[in-house]
């Protein structure tokens, strides 16, 4: 084996990285490698006291007056400037508030609005075949309640499909299945150039990859808040929208809280000025306050050089993966599925299963994640073309070589042993 690929060699790596003392900010459990930070992140050892402070201090002694002395009420938006500061928004632009999905349906529907506002022929919503489900059935329920019309592409077909009756183009970032991670300035420049509006879904970049939103001059974006956010499980999530839309239109969940004066109770709706608009119902402030510690332990890197410096990390470990899976696993039928160009990757690895049936990706995973390392696995139709998939996310704010090296040799161990094999693995829980 080469140097480069041995344990010593990574251990060495470890030695002088200049992000470890960041693992320091996590509660990682002993004995287990994370890999799935790209479907949950690891618990901040920051949270558990902040969230036990708010209950019992804020909630339990300081009860409805927190609102204003705990600053509850401002939890939104100053949570928010800080997520700002992660995906190249400026102070004031993006907020925090209910799930991606409502997120999406608030922005989806404001695009539309303005699409068809400035030109009443465009009536087609595009975006990838391969997109996370959720913002499809999200936009498949807007297109049919406007009588609009959804069509799903392979990414490579997108650019000669944006032509004038193309409202939006509704991407994610990076993609859930193969990493592979759009270009978000030349693509919104391309949905420009057609007339369309660009909105984006940052769920697998926002603390993972350096996001510049005004920079690529992006018209909407939302955000998920418990991947590499570390926010914990249904944490808040986030949304954002471009300077020139912001007043453009009011969101159709017209909640209270996006309300222009929400104290003053009077009858009819008054959108709030700016972002604030975008705001629905009472602010989740268990929720909030946990994603505070976790966008915190993102933050902690800008003093050793920020996104950029996680980015680099994060290309080390991935590449790293990808070698050692190469190398030690050669005859599994196992193979990288994505971007082999790691500049085209986001932080995350998957490893297709042979088409011809001789593995059982899922029952590989859960043999793997009982000898301590958890990734997760991703159902896709068994052909080559859509194959079902072994997903590993990883986060340089814990993750080191050495365990990056441990996990392939984990792997090779399951497969060599054939441990999957077993009738205990095979059984699916609720969750895949």
């Amino acid at each position: 084996m080469r140097h480069s690929l041995s344990r010593e060699a990574c251990a060495a790596r470890d030695a002088t990285d200049p992000l470890a003392p960041l693992r320091e900010q996590f509660a990682l459990p002993p004995g287990v490698i994370y890999l799935d930070g790209n479907s949950l992140g690891v618990l901040p050892a920051a949270t558990a006291a902040r969230v036990q402070q708010v209950i019992c201090d804020e909630w339990g002694r300081g009860l409805i007056r927190s609102w204003n002395d705990a600053g509850w009420i401002d939890l939104p938006r100053r949570v928010g400037d800080k997520i700002a500061r992660l995906v190249g928004a400026r102070a004031g632009e993006l907020v925090v508030a209910d799930s991606t999905s409502v997120n999406l349906y608030k922005v989806l529907s404001a695009a539309l609005h303005i699409a068809r506002a400035d030109s009443p022929s465009r009536r087609v919503v595009v975006s990838e075949r391969s997109n996370f489900p959720t913002d499809l059935y999200i936009a498949e329920s807007l297109v049919e309640q406007q009588g609009m019309r959804l069509e799903l592409l392979d990414i490579d077909e997108i650019p000669a499909r944006l032509r004038d009756d193309v409202a939006v183009l509704m991407l994610t970032q990076v993609n859930y299945r193969t990493g592979r991670m759009a270009d978000m300035a030349e693509v919104t420049a391309q949905a420009h150039a057609a007339g369309a509006l660009a909105l984006w879904d940052l769920a697998h970049s926002a603390g993972a990859v350096p996001v510049d939103l005004n920079g690529a001059q992006a018209d909407f974006a939302v955000g998920c808040g418990y991947k590499y956010l570390n926010g914990g499980p249904g944490a808040p999530a986030f949304c954002w929208v471009h300077a020139r839309h912001v007043e453009r239109f009011r969101q159709p969940l017209s909640g209270w809280m996006g309300h222009a004066a929400p104290f003053v109770f009077q009858p009819g709706y008054e959108p709030a000025p700016g972002i604030a608009r975008y705001l629905c119902g009472t602010p989740q402030v268990l929720g909030i306050a946990a994603l505070e510690c976790g966008v915190d332990t993102v933050l902690a890197a800008e003093p050793l050089g920020g996104m950029q410096a996680l980015r680099a990390k994060s290309v080390a470990l991935t590449e790293l993966f990808v070698d050692l899976v190469r190398e030690r696993l050669p005859d599994s039928g196992l193979h990288p599925f994505g971007p082999a160009e790691a500049a085209r990757r986001g932080s995350q690895v998957s490893l297709a299963v042979p088409a011809d049936g001789s593995l059982d990706g899922y029952a590989l995973m859960q043999a793997l994640i009982d000898r301590g390392v958890i990734g997760d696995y991703r159902a896709g139709d068994g052909s080559a073309a859509h194959p079902h998939l072994l997903r590993f996310g990883f986060t340089p704010l814990y993750l080191r070589y050495v365990d990056v090296f441990d996990a392939v040799q984990a792997l090779a161990e399951v497969l060599e042993s054939a441990a999957w094999r077993e009738p205990r693995f095979a059984r699916k829980g609720a969750v895949t």
